[in-house]
């Protein structure tokens, strides 16, 4: 990665210039640096994640996983495990007291299997005993009896096929109708993409511990991204009211959409109610693998019409996303798709359908920019068709076509949020190219390969590509979104209670810096999350820097007010004319000179405050609505080396481009931009959970490519636009997603200019990147 990317985001693209931040940046506050709190436990490895939990009498569970992708259940017979010493209980689906099926979105996915299995590694059992390697072995003497069927993993013949669930088939059809269906082009471009099952792939697994409790409730102590949810799922599977179940949140190793699944969660709770007893478990890699949600498969058909300057005139697509076996997340990200298919240009005419198919492939669910990136990936590919029949320069053909503040999106949508996508585009575009590997031959090494590569330098070529792509930010289409936060201030420390967890994507750091701005109190805690607060809403879509942050931001002036009041009245004077900096107050004229912790006078001042946004509406028929709060793009050159004998790719460099309305933590947004390049890369280039019939193949991470430290190309962070979106608080944007959707297009696009083939599937395989010397 590059080195001076923290450098790189403290510049703020002012009318196509770079601007320097001024060098007395504020040590804490909005605008700091300030380092995570949990920084130094992390590289210590002191910080307490879900998989170092203990009670006494401790038991631990395990879970019988279904070894096929499709089989009917003849019998269930628990009597060897129960057998066994120290096994303390068995539960299958019998053993569920309440609502047998649970769901993200969807109610449609049972605890444990019961007449039928539907996908590779679903639940039947589980069992508590107390000593792990007893768990797993009871686990696997439970003896089931099946009667396999031939599974439907092609996603376009789920529709002909037999009801896989007794929902049916399809979960979500949406049909866009924008503008003129007659409506043509002069020129016309057709494309068929694929892309891949992405692994959302922790570093830690899954892992959880459930305590039972004296009322007949359980406490369950687990990584969860949305503890309120989870508790209200459970709950309903325990057949108890949601008082007497309470999650606690733990340290979450990372999240990406993958700790949402209450697969893990709800058996454990199940086993502690059972047994009395506290009940642990720490899921293998192979479990996380078989257990988690992926990124959706999809197929993509496009066909774009523009007129002979390269103007779009109408763009007509298919779009068929495959779910695997529940419904999960997939009617949000098939919205996402259709809504943004189009990408974030101009379009006058538009007709794209769309669905979200069962299958009996792997749940599919949330993972970083759910449906964007694939529709991404292949309108960068339809538009590097269209400039290279038209003869264009793909850069200039985009520039003449994108999106900007006023713009109708293809949902009827009006952007009413900033975008300055074709400030974006130029800034990457104008970014100096990096020098060839033939200037430097010391860095032969670099080429595609690596060291001791088996291909020849003569054989790599260099390509340069382009893409931009943009995401919705909050939930959409009529979602709730609110989330609510305590602020207290006592003897000049600030505690905020917020049930936002943090995932990696800074939130703590958020609302200690909040807090440092409003009220001038430089020591803050974050306390701990568990759902006996007010609920804060799942960690997505950047949910938490603007509601939770909001929320705590309208909680500490209501506890600034509070401070100064009493000293405006005083002296006479509004609280307007107070301000404070630095743990001191002080009023306009210099009369009025303390220290806020002498205006506190030892009292303990506190509010409470919701931040709740605009609400957005469901598409209708037509797929037409004002159905998102808000948007951000982004714009991303990429380069790459290709060697175009053995098909081996070297991604060199990434220069990013984003719209993040205001930046809140220069280093913090550095980190979360290039670990969604770096994310964007492996869905690029490696990461490809295959399932040939159903059965996840080689579940672990020796045979998952994930991009390592050596795989990661130079991330320039070439300019920041601060265009603050005026209905968000602070006019910040999340910044994570949007290079995750953008990455893969670019690199795709750019392997597209190396090798002449048109590299319509994700991640690119390397036949896909062979051509011939003359490309």
């Amino acid at each position: 990665m590059s080195n001076d990317a923290a450098t790189a985001t403290s510049a703020t693209a002012v009318d196509g210039a770079q601007t320097e931040r001024h060098p007395d940046a504020p040590a804490h506050g909005l605008g700091a640096s300030l380092p995570p709190a949990d920084a130094r436990a992390k590289t210590e490895g002191t910080f307490p994640y879900a998989s170092d939990l203990w009670a006494e009498g401790l038991l631990w569970a395990a879970v019988l996983r279904s070894p096929h992708a499709h089989a009917r259940i003849v019998a269930i017979d628990t009597s060897a495990a129960t057998g066994m010493p120290g096994v303390r209980a068995v539960v299958t689906h019998q053993d569920v007291p309440g609502d047998p099926s649970h769901g993200r979105s969807v109610v449609d996915r049972p605890v444990f299997a019961s007449d039928v299995v539907r996908h590779h590694g679903e639940a039947i059992a589980a069992v508590a005993a107390d000593h792990p390697d007893t768990a797993r072995l009871a686990a696997a003497a439970i003896a089931v009896e099946f009667e396999v069927l031939e599974p439907v993993t092609d996603p376009e013949q789920a529709f002909a096929a037999e009801p896989l669930h007794p929902d049916g088939n399809l979960i979500r059809h949406i049909p866009l109708r924008f503008g003129d269906p007659d409506a043509a082009g002069e020129v016309i471009v057709e494309g068929l993409y694929r892309i891949g099952r992405q692994d959302p792939a922790p570093i830690g697994a899954e892992a959880g511990l459930a305590v039972p409790r004296p009322d007949g409730g359980v406490e369950i102590y687990t990584a969860s991204t949305d503890p309120h949810t989870d508790r209200d799922r459970a709950a309903a599977c325990f057949g108890l009211e949601q008082e007497r179940v309470k999650v606690v949140v733990t340290g979450v190793p990372g999240a990406t959409g993958d700790r949402e699944d209450g697969s893990f969660q709800i058996p454990l709770g199940l086993l502690a109610l059972r047994t009395g007893c506290p009940v642990k478990l720490a899921a293998t890699r192979e479990e996380s693998f078989l257990g988690h949600a992926h990124r959706h498969p999809t197929l993509l058909r496009y066909r774009h019409h523009a007129d002979a300057e390269g103007r779009l005139v109408k763009v007509e697509a298919q779009i068929l996303l495959d779910a695997g076996a529940y419904a999960d997340a997939s009617s949000e990200s098939l919205a996402a798709a259709v809504s943004f298919a189009c990408g974030p240009y101009v379009v006058p005419h538009a007709f794209i359908e769309g669905w979200a198919v069962r299958t009996n492939n792997p749940p599919s669910g949330h993972v970083r920019g759910e449906g964007a990136l694939q529709v991404c990936a292949a309108y960068e590919g339809q538009m590097d068709k269209l400039a290279a029949k038209l003869g264009l320069d793909p850069a200039e053909l985009r520039l003449r076509n994108v999106l900007a503040t006023g713009d109708l999106l293809p949902t009827g949508q009006t952007v009413t949020c900033p975008a300055p996508v074709a400030e974006l585009l130029r800034a990457v575009r104008d970014y100096p190219l990096p020098t060839l590997p033939k200037d430097t031959p010391q860095d032969d090494w670099l080429l595609p390969g690596g060291p001791e590569g088996a291909g020849e330098p003569s054989a790599v070529r260099r390509g340069v590509g382009y893409a931009v792509g943009m995401v919705h930010m909050l939930g959409a289409e009529g979602a709730d979104e609110v989330s609510t936060a305590t602020v207290k201030v006592h003897d000049g420390v600030a505690t905020v209670i917020c049930a936002a967890v943090e995932t990696g994507q800074g939130f703590t750091t958020l609302a200690r810096q909040i807090v440092q701005d409003v009220l001038g109190v430089d020591e803050v805690h974050v306390a701990p999350v568990d759902t006996d607060q007010p609920p804060a809403g799942a960690a997505t879509h950047g949910r938490h820097t603007w509601v939770s942050g909001g929320a705590v931001e309208r909680a500490a002036k209501m506890v600034r007010t509070q401070l100064l009041q009493p000293l405006a009245h005083k002296f006479g004077m509004s609280t307007e004319l107070l301000q404070i900096a630095d743990g001191k107050i002080t009023s306009y004229d210099g009369v009025l000179s303390t220290t806020v912790t002498e205006a506190m006078d030892g009292k303990e001042l506190w509010a409470t405050a919701q931040c709740r946004p605009h609400p957005t509406e469901p598409l209708d028929d037509a797929g037409q609505g004002d159905a998102f709060v808000g948007l951000a793009f982004c714009a991303i050159r990429a380069i790459v080396d290709v060697d175009i004998e053995l098909g081996s790719i070297r991604v060199v460099e990434m220069a990013v481009a984003q719209d993040v309305g205001r930046v809140l933590n220069p280093a913090q947004l550095a980190t979360r931009i290039e670990a969604g390049v770096t994310q964007g890369v492996g869905a690029a280039l490696t990461e490809n959970l295959r399932t040939p019939r159903g059965l996840v193949r080689h579940p672990d991470l020796t045979h998952y490519a994930l991009p390592t430290s050596l795989d990661a190309p130079d991330i320039r962070i070439v300019s920041l636009v601060e265009e603050r979106d005026v209905v968000a608080p602070f006019g910040a944007k999340p910044a994570s997603a949007v290079p995750v959707v953008t990455s893969p297009a670019a690199i795709a696009s750019a392997v597209r200019a190396a090798t002449g083939r048109p590299v319509n599937r994700l991640p690119i395989r390397p036949q896909a990147a062979v051509a011939t010397p003359s490309a």
